[in-house]
């Protein structure tokens, strides 16, 4: 899939950002560097019409509607064409994502129970793509390529997860007009797509209307590009079909410039004295518990269920102990649990204590994920080749 090719390079870079924004944030430069992102930027034009937001808004909003549009894109490739096409090779990895959502959320919400961060639920849910896949390329062929693949198609389906929260429950004030338009705009696409009109660059700008109005409804403007995806023509999903040259224009930039600015506005973090003492809290065992505990528990359960009760098998050279490996890859929540952290609390201080807790537990995660992995054997059988862009 294009949007892995350069999993292990995108993984690098978005570490490094990490690492230089975090740094960055508790130099003599801190306050500076904060204020930059929240710097105005945009136009007024009467009550109506305002696009006057900071930049961390338009990369969260803006920016952030590009990837979702990717990865719409690429959901609906794996749905009409790839893994997901199947229902029996699809069945697992659904499964397994749909553990590795609902536990993650429960112990959040046990631990948060009546509490004002009972709303931060979804933040341990989702799974970091890039991240994820990035340890995996590290591992090279100590994993067999039928983990990769269940691992992808897991993530997409936590993404997919992802949205549907978003969009359910992470709700500004609700304009019921401004959604009719989006809606009709929406419409609008799907009609052409009926109508076999294939001109990307007219689904385009109706996209960009509809993501107007869907950030005027309260409806999170990032679900716009989601649905833009939908509507593309898909066709035979060969390379001159406007969903597969859009997808691959997209997917460096998305790797390579969405999510390294999204990383960078967003993990400017400002360690106080007793950063530490915040990890106590209620919200932050919580986080803890879900990526670090909720993932790989989830995943793990829900795939050994599957398998013992028919429904599924485990593929290849799969094993549990790759199962459980990828269970903590997956609780390596990064970029989405942000994303789902600023959508939940308005507190700036809740924000940074949960950007700083999904940060810990996600390295956790991903460290005994790569450990678990890295211990296994490597028979021949995994020498088979390997996903589209990475090297032999």
């Amino acid at each position: 899939m294009d949007f892995f090719e350069s999993e292990r390079a995108s993984g690098i870079v978005l570490m490094l950002c990490t690492l230089v924004s975090i740094t960055i944030a508790n130099s003599d430069f801190g306050n500076s560097y904060l204020d930059f992102w929240h710097s105005k930027v945009g136009f007024e034009i009467g009550d109506f019409l305002t696009l006057k937001f900071s930049l961390e808004h338009w990369i969260n909003d803006g920016l952030m509607t590009i990837f979702f549009l990717l990865i719409g894109l690429e959901i609906e490739r794996e749905l009409y064409v790839g893994e997901l096409s199947d229902l029996r090779n699809a069945s697992l990895p659904v499964i397994a994502a749909i553990g590795g959502m609902a536990v993650p959320a429960l112990l959040h919400f046990v631990f948060n129970r009546g509490t004002e961060t009972v709303g931060g639920a979804g933040i341990p849910m989702a799974t970091d793509i890039a991240f994820a896949l990035g340890v995996l390329a590290l591992l090279g062929k100590r994993v067999p390529v039928e983990l990769k693949i269940f691992l992808v198609a897991l993530a997409i389906i936590d993404d997919l997860g992802a949205i549907a929260v978003i969009a359910l429950f992470y709700q500004g004030d609700f304009s019921p007009f401004f959604f009719f338009l989006a809606s009709g705009v929406f419409a609008g696409l799907l009609l052409l797509n009926r109508l076999g009109i294939l001109w990307l660059p007219l689904y385009l700008v109706l996209g960009v209307i509809m993501w107007f109005f869907t950030l005027k409804s309260g409806i999170h403007a990032t679900i716009a590009g989601v649905l833009l995806a939908f509507a593309i023509p898909f066709g035979d999903g060969k390379e001159t079909s406007p969903s597969f040259r859009l997808q691959h224009f997209l997917h460096k930039p998305a790797a390579f410039i969405i999510l390294p600015l999204f990383v960078l506005t967003n993990t400017g973090i400002s360690l106080a004295g007793d950063w530490m003492q915040d990890l106590t809290t209620v919200n932050s065992l919580g986080i803890f518990a879900g990526l670090f505990v909720g993932k790989p528990l989830g995943i793990g359960l829900f795939s050994f269920l599957a398998v013992k009760m028919g429904v599924s098998r485990l593929p290849g050279d799969v094993t549990w102990k790759h199962i459980i490996g990828a269970g903590f890859l997956g609780g390596i929540g990064f970029t989405m649990s942000i994303f789902i952290t600023l959508l939940a609390f308005g507190n700036p201080y809740m924000v940074q204590v949960s950007k700083v807790s999904i940060l810990l537990s996600s390295f956790m995660a991903g460290t005994v994920g790569f450990l678990i992995l890295g211990r296994q054997k490597t028979p021949a059988a995994f020498n088979s080749p390997d996903l589209p862009g990475e090297e032999s």
